[in-house]
């Protein structure tokens, strides 16, 4: 009996053995220097990762329905308002990390330990250098002035980025004034929203706007690009860093967090820990042009290193997503398509 015992306690060690070694991803990163991410954890720790890639709104609806069942252990996705919808569908469970707390700033983490931010985007104004002066616009406050009318170009009001922008500004100016920015904004576009921000940045260089908003790294990959027609898209831009005699230029996170039913807990919060390492912070930055969270990491980014240092907003990103239905709300009732 005791060596039947015996073989039974070695299958479950070996088992549970196995298990740690494995990692169950969703991610709607579709980067692929994310790579260097992905072999590097594995490198370190050994733990295998599955990988299952689509768009965040699927991976969240398929997180959903999978339940209890669900093979995922980690979501890792763009933009606040992504993850706190997934917060709002108790997708998550907390994580309580003494690494992730140290090295993460408390604006950039959701304050109930549900879900991190692992690298920073900056909601930049780019203007058309032959057509704006520099430092002839300063905030976001002043896209709205009438003076830009017929010179604006902005994405859908749809669009998560520009959600949280609206998301920052209830919050920093109150939902009636935001509202007037956003009348004013949607009365000097110089054509209806459509497009990426790439779109925007490309219509700011070829004279069909002369001022937008889009996330730097955008920008950063036109400027990084071989190809000619990007190098010229890049070299006609200006980058603004908006608000920084006030609050600072907004910002937002990709990031990530523990599901709820996570079969192998230990090792998710294994990689979670790993994006916050200096390591992988160079491979946010270097990779795909994202600002690294975690203060004095060097990175050899040469766009980033160009555009400078700049104050940043410190609003908690988890405001962003709250005030998510507010800022949709809003936009409608200008009318911004």
């Amino acid at each position: 009996m005791k060596p039947l015992i015996a073989t039974l306690l070695a299958v479950f060690l070996a088992s549970a053995q196995a298990q740690d070694k494995v990692l169950n991803l969703y991610s709607s990163r579709h980067y692929q220097t994310d790579e260097a991410l992905y072999t590097g954890f594995t490198r370190l720790t050994g733990i295998r990762i599955n990988r299952i890639e689509a768009g965040e709104d699927a991976l969240i609806e398929r997180i959903r329905n999978e339940g209890a069942r669900s093979p995922a252990d980690v979501l890792i996705t763009v933009d606040a308002g992504r993850l706190w919808r997934a917060e709002q569908m108790g997708l998550f469970q907390p994580v309580k990390s003494a690494r992730l707390e140290e090295r993460i700033p408390e604006s950039l983490r959701e304050p109930g330990g549900n879900w991190f931010g692992f690298s920073l985007r900056a909601r930049v104004i780019a203007y058309n250098k032959a057509k704006v002066g520099p430092g002839e616009i300063q905030t976001y406050q002043e896209l709205a002035d009438p003076k830009w009318k017929g010179r604006v170009c902005m994405r859908s009001s749809t669009n998560v980025y520009n959600l949280s922008l609206m998301g920052a500004l209830i919050d920093h100016l109150g939902e009636a004034k935001a509202e007037e920015w956003a009348k004013g904004v949607r009365a000097n576009l110089a054509r209806d929203p459509k497009g990426g921000d790439t779109d925007q940045l490309k219509s700011v260089a070829a004279g069909e706007c002369d001022v937008t908003v889009s996330n730097q790294y955008y920008y950063a990959r036109l400027a990084r690009s071989q190809k000619p027609d990007d190098k010229r898209v890049a070299d006609s831009i200006g980058i603004v860093f908006p608000n920084q005699n006030s609050w600072g230029t907004h910002v937002n996170i990709s990031g990530a967090g523990v599901l709820k039913n996570a079969p192998n807990r230990e090792a998710a919060i294994k990689f979670l820990e790993y994006l916050a390492s200096d390591e992988a912070q160079r491979y946010f930055a270097d990779g795909n042009n994202e600002w690294p969270v975690v203060a004095n990491v060097k990175v050899d980014n040469p766009v980033l290193g160009a555009l400078g240092d700049f104050k940043r907003d410190t609003l908690n990103v988890a405001v962003l997503g709250r005030n998510q239905p507010s800022s949709q709300k809003l936009y409608d009732r200008v009318a911004w398509k």
